[in-house]
């Protein structure tokens, strides 16, 4: 049989275990605490400029950097790519304004 054809086979099987209560427990995958003002400067991007340009209010950045409050949820895995691949936040950004 095809790779693809086991593949699917034993999602099949673990989607019927799920179903029935049995089988592994999801991996939940929990972003490390990240720093705002170095991932801001890595992009050398001034406070407005990042803020503007990643879709985050002025003030919650400030927020951030400063440490009173921290990302979570789907800004701190955003702040995470940036971080690590800025180039494809940007690509992407640019792109969807077309």
């Amino acid at each position: 049989m095809s790779e693809a054809f086991n593949s699917i086979k034993t999602a099949l099987k673990e989607a019927t275990k799920h179903a029935a209560g049995k089988g592994r427990v999801a991996k939940v995958h929990r972003p490390a605490p990240v720093n705002v003002k170095k991932v801001r400067q890595l992009v050398e991007m001034t406070q407005p400029e990042f803020a503007a340009t990643f879709g985050i209010s002025l003030g919650t950045l400030r927020h951030w950097e400063r440490g009173d409050r921290t990302p979570h949820g789907p800004a701190l895995v955003l702040l995470h790519v940036i971080k690590h691949n800025p180039e494809a936040v940007l690509s992407a950004l640019r792109q969807s304004q077309n």
